[in-house]
């Protein structure tokens, strides 16, 4: 199977349909540096009946840095619980909110979460004139 033709973040161009990918390569277009899916364990706190709450998660290992877009996905449902927002608060925090629509306290289960993060070109710049996507 040909690969795609890729060009380095350093601007070198391996070729057309080269048959593996280097180490540090950048989409064509868009503004993506990195991304990945990590598995997470936490153990959430009780979230309040009928509220909405963000919770910390310190030294994940991950290397999360500030503006970094993240997505979570908790493995299994819970009556009336879900996960509204989730963010990079500090560096290496991941942060949760959580909403109980419930009339009871809801502690979400301690489990392995999945975390993808998108962590965007640290250079990029908004284009002067155009559509975003098309620079």
């Amino acid at each position: 199977m040909a690969f795609p033709s890729t060009t380095n973040v350093d601007g070198s161009n391996p070729g057309p349909n080269v048959s593996t990918q280097p180490d540090t390569t950048q989409a064509a277009t868009g503004n993506i540096w990195k991304q990945g899916l990590f598995l997470l364990t936490i153990t959430p706190a009780l979230v309040a009946a009928n509220t909405t709450v963000e919770q910390s998660f310190a030294n994940t290992g991950i290397g999360l840095v500030v503006g970094d877009f993240i997505e979570v996905n908790k493995p299994s449902a819970q009556a009336g619980l879900g996960v509204v927002n989730t963010r990079v608060s500090a560096a290496d925090t991941l942060a949760i909110t959580f909403v109980n629509a419930t009339g009871s306290g809801i502690t979400p289960t301690a489990e392995t979460y999945q975390v993808y993060v998108v962590r965007p070109q640290p250079n990029w710049v908004k284009p002067a004139s155009g559509n975003q996507m098309d620079w």
